[in-house]
């Protein structure tokens, strides 16, 4: 929350605190909880009173926009949750929100303790309470996935829900309004975090914080936005040296050996360019352990053919048992190295896991995310390859996006399950 929310002298807390009744499963009032969406049911759903699709959609953020944060604040055994308007003038502009046609849908990310998120649950049907003449729909995020903002997921459920009403979005007259903008100040505390704005970025909405909307106070201009975005990245060619080829022009028995982080486009190269000219791939993640790469590449050189180890490779003890199974064989081989950062690996995991295009998903074969152990440990044991190591020739592969417009709008967004 910025400073000048801190700073106000907050409303009274809203007065529900009878005691607490056996609702688990029976919704209170115009409130209800609809299945959870997701492969997982990870992304909480629920609606209030009926509300209807609309080309003109109200997004918000609940948790310091709509009600005030209390993160940390514990509800006594028996009690009902207690909360409060993040401002008193609130329930009203929902009411015109819905009055002038606009689709009210709250997103929120609630990746907390089970305890935390049974009562954060609680509260839900006692703004709807508070919100009785106000349709509204609501999604959760409950866990570090697709759905977690600045992640696109809930925005894609939405379309999709409103689709099934035959309703396209206008984003154009539509708007997100939520207080994680990333604001900073020279006195007091700035955001937690700016990933309320990086969802509206990601969704092309405009966004607002609630002081611009609610309070209509001036755009704050000062706030930053941490971590990687790929628009940082600076435009380089795919191979270096440029001076000589991918595949030898003439072409002789040879093995190439990939060094580099997961997610940099591997495969991807094996496929398009070494594939066709009938070399044999060598992956650890289909063989399993590095012994059985080290056979199969003996035995395919045997047979006379050449061969790509595509692993990260990352040290030279790692390296080195495929260096001499070629070097027994008087075979060269190439080190072909991936240069790409772990933060840029990181982010073509969760756009492969969680964000690639249905048209492109169903082209290649689902990608579970890869723990980030995977990235930290290949960062910490590295050692950029040598010459002196028994390779004919070193070349550099940068990252270069190919796919689609479609593809490269979700691949440029702001990607992440955790940070500011």
């Amino acid at each position: 929350m910025s400073s000048a929310a801190a700073n106000a002298s907050p409303d009274p807390v809203h007065p529900f605190f009878t005691k607490r009744q056996n609702t688990e499963n029976t919704p209170e009032g115009s409130f209800q909880w609809l299945k959870p969406l997701g492969p997982t049911g990870s992304c909480l759903h629920g609606i209030n009173l009926q509300p209807k699709a609309s080309s003109k959609v109200a997004a918000l953020d609940l948790d310091g926009t709509v009600i005030q944060a209390d993160f940390g604040s514990k509800t006594a055994k028996g009690q009902r949750p207690t909360w409060a308007w993040w401002r008193s003038s609130i329930p009203d502009k929902m009411k015109e929100l819905h009055e002038a046609g606009y689709a009210i849908v709250l997103v929120s990310n609630q990746a907390v303790k089970p305890a935390a998120l049974s009562t954060w649950k609680e509260k839900i049907p006692l703004i709807g309470q508070a919100l009785s003449q106000v349709p509204f729909r609501i999604l959760a995020a409950t866990q570090k996935d697709r759905y977690r903002k600045p992640m696109p997921g809930m925005w894609y459920e939405i379309e999709r829900i409103f689709k099934e009403e035959t309703v396209e979005i206008d984003k154009a007259n539509s708007f997100f309004v939520g207080d994680a903008a990333g604001r900073q100040y020279t006195k007091g505390k700035g955001d937690f975090a700016s990933t309320d704005r990086k969802w509206a970025q990601n969704i092309d909405l405009p966004f607002f914080t609630p002081e611009e909307y609610f309070l209509k106070l001036p755009p704050h201009q000062n706030f930053s936005m941490p971590g990687f975005h790929p628009s940082s990245l600076p435009q380089l060619p795919l191979l270096m040296p440029t001076s000589s080829p991918i595949i030898p022009a003439q072409h002789k028995q040879e093995t190439v050996l990939f060094v580099g982080y997961p997610c940099l486009g591997k495969s991807t190269l094996f496929r398009r360019h070494f594939l066709p000219e009938g070399y044999v791939h060598i992956n650890q993640d289909t063989l399993k352990t590095r012994d059985k790469c080290v056979k199969a590449l003996q035995e395919a050189l045997d047979e006379g053919k050449s061969c790509v180890i595509d692993n990260t490779n990352r040290n030279a003890v790692t390296r080195k048992p495929y260096i001499d199974a070629c070097k027994a064989r008087n075979i060269p081989i190439r080190c072909f190295i991936f240069t790409g950062s772990a933060e840029l690996a990181w982010h073509n995991n969760l756009y492969r896991a969680y964000n690639i295009p249905p048209s492109a998903a169903a082209k290649e074969p689902t990608r579970a995310l890869l723990p980030f152990i995977a990235f930290s440990g290949f960062r910490e044991n590295y050692e950029e390859p040598l010459l002196t190591e028994g390779f004919s020739e070193m070349k550099k592969v940068n990252w270069v996006f190919e796919g689609t417009e479609e593809e490269r709008k979700r691949w440029s967004m702001w990607l992440q399950i955790d940070g500011k």
